[in-house]
């Protein structure tokens, strides 16, 4: 078996072929905010950021903001956080967590880490003025597999680490938005070449050290069991909330067909109109049409049907 390019411990470049490094966001203009904060005390990636409406004492609905990067770069702080903060204008506390990347922790820690933080949301919510029975995850990215796995997991065993702090609360969302996440990882060479576009310039998903192998430590094909495991949709159960997903139908680095089949997986077990599948035409991955305006709004109009 051919060794990751990242074994544990070890940071990768700044730069990598998959994504930039995002620039920080700008939240001066923030009035109130809590930043740094750990959730759990196992890593020191485990902190999150409370940022809350300029006035009103809440309890604020809470949007969850779960960065990308191909799980192994991204910060909470990023400029990925920017159209998550536009929930501020309509009475949302925008929560922004880091998580363990892939250079630090296999799979399923990053998916213990997120749950420990909602736990913690519900263990600090009277005193940030938070509202735990109204909680929507939403990521882009490796942030939209971790705003998924939130929304389909709750309560499965393998997946939760209740050592990392306030087990007592849960860790359920009432709302998932996944942007160009993926789902299925060991499909994605053969769906992008389906759809024409497998590129040579672009790292194949089942090599060895690929974003997605070096999540779970090994190739991908070696770990089938384990590929499975790490799927949303493997978790698919009546009782998940409402989900909108949205994939650009040019990405060439997480296939559409992602989003296509986790929101055909939910629709077995859910009414339709708890199932929203946008595909933009054209669009790439992580394209700006996803940070519109126009888009935004779409996005906050679907947490605000379904968190009230």
């Amino acid at each position: 078996m051919a060794a990751p390019m990242h074994p544990l411990g070890t940071r990768p470049p700044a730069h990598s072929a998959i994504h930039d490094v995002p620039p920080p966001a700008n939240a001066d203009h923030i009035k109130r905010k809590f930043l740094d904060i750990p959730y759990a005390h196992v890593s020191p990636a485990q902190r999150l950021d409370i940022y809350l409406p300029d006035e009103g004492k809440g309890p604020f609905p809470v949007i969850l903001s779960i960065h990308g990067g191909a799980f192994m770069m991204g910060d909470k702080a990023d400029a990925q956080l920017l159209p998550f903060l536009e929930g501020l204008k309509r009475g949302y506390a925008v929560v922004a967590v880091n998580y363990r990347l892939s250079w630090e922790a296999r799979f399923p820690a990053l998916i213990h880490d997120v749950k420990a933080a909602v736990r913690w949301i519900g263990a600090n919510a009277g005193r940030y003025y938070l509202d735990l029975a109204r909680i929507a995850a939403w990521g882009g990215s490796a942030g939209g597999y971790l705003a998924s796995m939130l929304g389909v997991s709750a309560g499965i065993r393998e997946l939760e680490d209740l050592n990392l702090g306030h087990p007592e609360q849960p860790c359920s969302v009432q709302a998932v938005v996944a942007w160009f996440g993926p789902t299925d990882f060991g499909k994605m060479d053969e769906q992008l070449a389906e759809w024409g576009l497998a590129s040579p310039e672009l790292q194949p998903h089942n090599a060895p050290d690929s974003p997605e192998s070096l999540l779970l430590g090994a190739p991908l094909t070696e770990i089938p069991e384990r590929v499975q495991a790490a799927n949303p949709e493997t978790y698919v159960r009546p009782g998940a909330p409402p989900f909108l997903l949205q994939h650009g139908t040019r990405d060439v680095l997480v296939p559409a067909l992602q989003s296509v089949n986790l929101a055909a997986r939910l629709r077995q077990v859910l009414e339709s109109d708890r199932v929203m599948l946008e595909l933009l035409e054209g669009a790439g991955h992580a394209d700006p049409r996803f940070e519109s305006q126009e888009n935004v709004t779409r996005v906050l109009d679907f947490i605000d049907r379904h968190l009230g």
